[in-house]
């Protein structure tokens, strides 16, 4: 039986995709969920009451889960239990480094060792591979003790095989609509659909990029 790990990314503090990604990942029989950073939004206070519960799903369901650029933010988005939130956000590491099924795993939020910024957009806008950013990142990467790695803060949903490294980005839960399961060890990538909405490849919070759906 091959090992399914549910990846997840960029929640921004908005609970029901995430709910519906959980929902996914327990229907699938995954083994393991990572979340590779950005639980935390962007202090609209419309939604700061999502932040608490969305924690309790994440450690409900032993996410492995590591810090994203937003989550340093998070007093500015909660008026209360700031501690139990501070604590947690506290507590989350800037990368993992997993071997699962003889597989090397690094996860990262934006792009190693530990970046939480800039991060790894190989997609023009229309979801396209930019080929020059490819190879450059290729070359990049190619001292990195990893076979997979695996990103978030892009809102660009990503299965590109760089040089001897395979790149995953499953892009935002809430804003690419997306939830990805990599099943190990035939390193097979499966999308799924979040909130009815087709999977977005591209997306961007000042809506530089249009929005290209995903093909069937």
């Amino acid at each position: 039986m091959p090992t399914k790990i549910g990846l997840i990314s960029d929640t921004h503090s908005t609970l029901a995709p995430l709910k519906e990604a959980l929902e996914i990942f327990k229907r699938e029989q995954v083994d393991c969920i990572i979340c590779a950073g950005d639980i935390a939004g962007y202090g609209e206070k419309k939604i700061q009451h999502d932040i608490e519960p969305l924690i309790e799903l994440l450690e409900e369901h032993h996410c492995k889960t590591i810090a994203g650029n937003h989550d340093h933010w998070t007093d500015e988005q909660v008026s209360e239990n700031k501690e139990r939130v501070s604590a947690f956000f506290d507590s989350l590491p800037s990368h993992l480094e997993l071997n699962i099924e003889g597989q090397r795993i690094y996860v990262v939020h934006s792009s190693p060792t530990d970046e939480e910024h800039g991060g790894i957009k190989l997609l023009d806008p229309e979801g396209e591979v930019y080929q020059d950013r490819k190879a450059s990142w290729t070359n990049e990467l190619k001292d990195l003790n990893a076979d997979i790695l695996i990103v978030g803060h892009s809102h660009q949903i990503l299965c590109e095989q760089l040089g001897d490294i395979l790149l995953i980005n499953p892009g935002s839960t809430v804003f690419n609509h997306n939830c990805t399961i990599l099943s190990l060890p035939d390193m097979q990538v499966e999308h799924f659909a979040l909130s009815n909405k087709e999977p977005i490849k591209v997306w961007n919070w000042g809506m530089l990029f249009h929005a290209k759906k995903m093909p069937h």
